[in-house]
């Protein structure tokens, strides 16, 4: 661990790349799985290309990574394919649509666990293409996996989705408390809900235990809310992104909101300097923590 956490930082500090970068780097997550949070991830990642942001979506739940499935593309390598040294990182890459890309991750947990000098130095050199990228979205695995807390700890903007079931909002709290020891705050979304009012309810009953029970500042922030649909899980049987099949629904107005906020929030805010502001410093980031 140790030698590894040197290695890279040697690399981190023979960086000498001109250009200054400015992507950010948004995890989605949950305190469970079946909420939708790879839905929101996917649909989000496509409003935001719309608009006309260069994002890519990065699938990070290790154990089960299935954007590919969800974007109905055919990923034969991921990113753990490039960490061992098998392909180079455009190999792995899957243009979307215009302005969209997806960096497929590894159903497995090895893909923190590569270190060797010459891979990552390799690495790092590729994804300096990916420097111009706006917006990356992390898809992470649900619940409170020391690796997810890696992707969450490296994010500089955490959304944590949730279903108005009690045992997925008692996930999702023990998620919030969790993150909450790294993170000043966090957004919510609550999906799959009957309107933005019952959205509203099951969050201040959230926040309220939050700000009861965490006691160093944090704070709480519901982003959204998106209405149950049954043309999503259509979508999903038949593998198209619900947002470009029914544009004019009330749950995509909703995720347009969640990406209307996510854009003021992130444009206005003053981001840590200290962080290297590009995907191949995401993932020193990710790798230092290991």
């Amino acid at each position: 661990m140790q030698n590894q956490a040197t290695k890279l930082k040697d690399i981190v500090a023979s960086d000498t790349k001109k250009d200054t970068p400015h992507t950010k780097f948004i995890a989605i997550t949950s305190g469970k799985g079946g909420v939708g949070k790879s839905t929101i991830s996917v649909n989000t990642a496509v409003l935001f290309a719309d608009i006309g942001y260069k994002v890519a979506l990065f699938d990070a739940d290790i154990g089960l990574a299935n954007l590919d499935v969800l974007l109905n593309v055919r990923c034969t390598k991921n990113i753990l394919n490039v960490l061992k040294g098998e392909c180079s990182l455009d190999e792995i890459i899957m243009p979307i649509k215009e302005n969209l890309i997806l960096i497929p991750g590894d159903s497995g947990d090895e893909i923190l666990k590569y270190s060797d000098q010459f891979i990552y130095e390799r690495f790092f050199e590729e994804a300096s293409n990916l420097n111009d990228l706006d917006y990356v979205i992390i898809d992470t695995g649900a619940g409170i996996g020391e690796h997810t807390q890696l992707f969450l700890n490296a994010a500089d903007e955490v959304i944590v989705v949730t279903i108005p079931d009690p045992a997925a909002i008692t996930d999702a709290y023990a998620t919030i408390k969790i993150t909450s020891k790294f993170k000043s705050h966090l957004h919510m979304v609550l999906n799959m809900v009957r309107n933005a009012k019952e959205a509203q309810m099951i969050f201040n009953k959230i926040n309220k235990v939050a700000k009861e029970n965490i006691n160093n500042g944090f704070n709480l922030n519901l982003i959204g809310s998106v209405q149950n649909d049954k043309n999503i899980a259509k979508s999903i049987r038949n593998r198209t992104i619900f947002v470009d099949e029914y544009p004019n629904s009330l749950t995509c107005r909703d995720l347009k909101n969640i990406v209307k906020k996510l854009i003021f929030k992130l444009e206005h805010k003053v981001l840590d300097d200290t962080k290297e502001k590009s995907f191949s410093g995401f993932i020193k980031r990710l790798i230092e923590q290991f």
